[in-house]
């Protein structure tokens, strides 16, 4: 199974499930945060068609999987070709994180992830963020973890004060997001600026990567500056939420 099937397979199961066309389409005219609807693949039903369309335009992203696998996934096993996974979480805007550095007076902290897959890894990371008095979280819509059950236990309840927005392009944001003056510090071990030369008292948005490859290429080529963490033991790389909260916490101690 590819890493990207194995992830939206495990969102389905982790997260609230939604099953049934009549059910999934009521979530969706409500306005329910919807992180994924899952589809059996093959299904040339009008119907079914229509109601990916109405998913798409409400911002979920529609995935086609086998139908065995659907099965797997359905707690019923009546999921009329139909599944949809439900943040456990509403999400936010960019816009609105911004705004809330704003409100505070404050130059904006953000934390992305770039395609981590681990809700543990990314609940630590909103539980860090929250204490360490960032602005919000941003995590791409494919290829990534969502607000999961598990994201909100693993926050140990820092999901209901920090806000996470979800975006379709993570290198379209940080575009987005340096038009506004917020410099870009991506975490690279070969990165050539190091942690404490680092000036975080900028408006900054850290990137974490994904916890087996890193940034994406493209990604990477839209950080500002990539900032290596000294390493003095034997093993070359931290797990992605023990390097966000070193980052977030030098990012504090410079801010004083």
């Amino acid at each position: 199974m590819k890493r990207e099937e194995r992830t939206e397979r495990n969102d389905a199961l982790s997260e609230g499930m939604i099953e049934g066309r009549n059910a999934v389409t009521e979530a969706i005219r409500s306005g329910r945060a919807i992180n994924k609807v899952f589809l059996a693949d093959g299904d040339t039903d009008k119907s079914l068609g229509r109601l990916a369309a109405m998913a798409k335009e409400a911002g979920a992203v529609v995935v086609r999987i086998d139908r065995r696998k659907l099965n797997d996934m359905s707690p019923t096993g009546a999921h009329q070709g139909i599944i949809a996974s439900v943040a456990a979480h509403e999400y936010a805007t960019v816009e609105e994180i911004l705004q809330k550095a704003q409100e505070k007076g404050e130059a904006p902290l953000l934390v992305i992830c770039d395609e981590l897959s681990d809700p543990h890894n990314l609940g630590a990371i909103i539980r860090t963020a929250e204490c360490a008095g960032a602005h919000g979280v941003i995590i791409p819509k494919r290829r990534s973890v969502g607000l999961t059950a598990v994201v909100g236990k693993a926050s140990a309840g820092a999901l209901e004060y920090m806000p996470v927005a979800r975006v379709s392009n993570i290198a379209a944001t940080l575009r987005d997001l340096k038009a506004k003056g917020v410099w870009v510090f991506g975490t690279a071990a070969e990165g050539a600026t190091v942690l404490h030369r680092a000036d975080l008292t900028l408006p900054a948005a850290i990137v974490i990567g994904n916890e087996g490859v890193g940034m994406s290429r493209i990604v990477a080529e839209h950080c500002d500056f990539k900032v290596s963490i000294p390493m003095k033991g034997q093993i070359s790389s931290l797990n992605a939420s023990a390097a966000a909260a070193i980052l977030l916490y030098e990012a504090v101690r410079q801010r004083g």
